[in-house]
């Protein structure tokens, strides 16, 4: 991947990667899309750094960026040094991945921060995309940035009230506590075996498979993870009653956000 650093910020081309699919299909809440004069721009936050990029075709611009802000946190987030031609190869050795892929091609999975992707699929449980971006949002204004877990664990439910996060404000505050305390080791679960490591996030109060499994995949970047809600259920029913096809190891991760784009918009609705 190369990029270049001009006056408008860094530039670079990459051939797989659409802004629009990946920052909109769930895995991160603190995006929103922005007008553009051509192409696609999307604004937010990664903690409490801001980025406006934007892409027209192959080509992307991080404006008013400088290299050492590129290269030591933006490159990751995207996940830019993977190449994901070889990996779309081998999921395509499946027609219903093949047929999402055709169509959604450039799903990338963001690297994102442990503390905050657990934070934020806490408040996922239960919730829909513009719920779960409103209480975050709430939250950066009430704690002046994205919190940590250990701001969380010194908070009490009186405290979290103006976010309107419901039943999530006390799961949001056993998070923070039992990760703080050590009960939950983020270090840990990143170096157990997949099942192990759910069990682990599992210790905090909310945190089911579903969310688990979310949380390992965009916040440790386990592709092997495979968060199955009621879309994914769909799926599972409805293309792979006999188990996943053999294609899709080590990359569930990244096959489930293909499928799960494809479900939601009816990409399968034709088939028996």
């Amino acid at each position: 991947m190369n990029y270049i650093v001009t006056e408008k910020g860094v530039e670079f081309e990459c051939s797989c990667f659409d802004l629009a699919l990946t920052l909109d299909c769930g895995q991160a809440f603190r995006w929103a899309r922005v007008p553009s004069r051509q192409g696609c721009a999307f604004e937010g936050y990664v903690k409490d750094t801001f980025l406006h990029i934007s892409q027209d075709g192959s080509r992307f611009l991080l404006r008013d960026k400088g290299e050492k802000e590129f290269l030591e946190l933006w490159k990751d987030y995207f996940d830019l040094d993977t190449d994901q031609e070889p990996i779309l190869r081998q999921l395509c050795e499946d027609k219903y991945l093949r047929m999402a892929i055709e169509k959604y091609r450039g799903i990338r999975i963001l690297r994102q921060d442990r503390e905050e992707a657990l934070i934020s699929f806490v408040i996922s449980q239960n919730n829909n995309i513009p719920r779960i971006k409103g209480i975050i949002g709430r939250m950066t204004e009430l704690f002046g940035c994205f919190p940590t877990l250990e701001m969380l664990s010194e908070m009490n439910e009186e405290d979290l009230a103006p976010l309107r996060a419901g039943f999530r404000a006390k799961y949001l505050i056993d998070c923070g506590r039992r990760v703080t305390d050590g009960e939950v080791s983020l270090d840990r679960a990143a170096e157990m075996p997949l099942e192990e490591a759910k069990a682990e996030l599992k210790k905090i109060k909310g945190v089911g498979e579903k969310v688990a499994s979310c949380v390992l995949l965009f916040g440790f970047h386990r592709l092997d993870a495979y968060p199955v809600d009621v879309w994914m259920k769909r799926v599972n029913e409805k293309l792979y009653p006999d188990g996943l096809p053999a294609c899709m190891k080590g990359y569930e991760g990244i096959a489930q956000q293909y499928l799960f784009h494809g479900i939601r918009n009816g990409l399968y609705d034709a088939l028996t």
